[in-house]
């Protein structure tokens, strides 16, 4: 432990936590000034744009917001499919940021050894500040470049919390390069995720028994494959911030647009799957036995973990308070749960949590109290994902990000399976929780 205690020494600790009784939804705690911690294996913007293969991303702001996303660029080994054009101070007083994107941008396709055959133009706030044409840029480079698709992406902070956020506006923008084609009725997309869903998932398992064809963008290897995702006539959503995507792939391209949040609750796991098989007009699927399964190795870990102590962060799992139920039935010891927000999907959750379980702590991770917050963990504890083990200071943790792939009674005998690694096998957290973008070197 005496890693870990170095790496998260405190001096002048605040306590910013709360009883989740206490705790009001969504927004447990008042926005105000951020903490960005050093767990940084979770995906963003540039992360995600790299799913499209073929394609050429190009940052336009200026310099200081670009550091960032040059450095993730390059920690990915993939600075040769990202360029910038820098917004400098001369452009503001000139005028002349529509000439800089339009420029910029042919500038950097013309230097490209080979052409890509897509380009994702990343704009921001300074564009909206000044009232960029960015339509006209887009015609322009349409017209110059006809063998290039062009989609407008943003690097847009100040929507952070309002409207759309740039992490759904994103996952929006993933399927916005695909053609109207005709639909086939056998192919389904499961559209907006980090990764795709597991292949040993039992749901998508009894899709491909029943003649079903499951695309997802992280399998193709081509643009020509990313094409290939228009032809789904139903497209599925698991994660609350694709949503948005979900329903642009209804609305542009006739799909059939099915949210399935993903959950630790064994009747809405069934009931998800329920919802999917009457639109498509299948039997309902036997998932007795792969249930039974759950359970008996749900109490196998608590015999193994005992009474640990188990520390929840929401970089994990979308639905953090859904696997501290699931948890807290099966009598483990869930102490706390980090997240700054809750999700529209956890409400329930939420009331369910605050009267049967009333002292479970809810701390964030982005308030500025956090940089002091005490990071000891003088007993040992399991964290699940990377910020839970950052604060509470712990070595035995489950290193996932984002789901990790993990959906239905498959994810959750595959978390247990972590969880008894974890509890038993410490790990050299300051390494790890610092790679930035987890899971996406295998982007193409």
């Amino acid at each position: 432990m005496n890693r870990i205690r170095e790496f998260g020494k405190t001096e002048g600790a605040c306590n910013i936590g709360k009883k989740i009784s206490e705790c009001s939804f969504p927004a447990p705690f008042a926005s105000g000034l951020e903490y960005s911690s050093p767990a940084r294996g979770t995906w963003n913007i540039v992360h995600t744009g790299m799913l499209i293969p073929e394609s050429h991303q190009i940052f336009v702001c200026a310099q200081g917001c670009l550091r960032g996303v040059v450095l993730t660029a390059a920690e990915l080994g993939m600075s040769e499919r990202f360029s910038t054009v820098a917004v400098c101070e001369n452009n503001v007083l000139a005028g002349d940021n529509e000439e800089l994107i339009i420029e910029g941008v042919s500038d950097i396709i013309e230097k490209l050894p080979k052409k890509p055959r897509a380009m994702l133009i990343y704009t921001s706030c300074i564009h909206h500040f000044l009232g960029c044409d960015l339509s006209h840029c887009y015609s322009v480079l349409r017209e110059r470049f006809p063998d290039i698709k062009f989609t407008d992406c943003y690097m847009n902070p100040i929507m952070r919390k309002s409207g759309i956020t740039p992490d759904a506006r994103m996952r929006q923008r993933l399927y916005s390069l695909l053609d109207v084609t005709e639909k086939d009725d056998n192919k389904i997309l499961f559209a907006g995720g980090d990764f795709a869903i597991d292949e040993e998932n039992e749901f998508k398992r009894y899709l491909v028994q029943c003649g079903y064809e499951v695309l997802e963008i992280q399998n193709c290897t081509t643009f020509d494959d990313y094409l290939e995702l228009s032809r789904a006539k139903h497209c599925v959503t698991t994660f609350p911030s694709a949503v948005p995507a979900g329903k642009d792939l209804a609305k542009k391209h006739g799909m059939i647009h099915t949210h399935m949040p993903m959950s630790f609750d064994f009747e809405e796991i069934k009931s998800n799957y329920r919802l999917l098989s009457e639109k498509l007009g299948i039997a309902e699927g036997d998932f007795s036995e792969i249930e039974r399964k759950c359970d008996r190795e749900l109490s196998e870990l608590k015999s193994v973990i005992g009474d640990t102590p188990i520390i929840i962060d929401y970089t994990a799992f979308t639905r953090p308070l859904s696997l501290a139920i699931l948890l807290l039935k099966y009598g483990f010891n869930v102490t706390k749960i980090y997240a700054d927000a809750f999700t529209f999907e956890e409400e329930k959750d939420f009331e369910y949590l605050k009267s049967s379980h009333p002292d479970i702590e809810i701390l964030p991770t982005v308030h500025s109290c956090m940089r002091t917050n005490a990071r000891l963990s003088e007993k040992k504890t399991l964290a699940i994902g990377q910020k839970a083990a950052y604060f509470g200071g712990t070595e035995y943790f489950v290193n996932i990000v984002e789901s990790g792939g993990y959906f239905g009674f498959e994810g959750i005998l595959k978390l247990c399976r972590d969880m008894k690694e974890a509890v038993n096998t410490p790990k050299d957290t300051r390494s790890l929780i610092q790679i930035k973008g987890m899971g996406c070197c295998g982007c193409h």
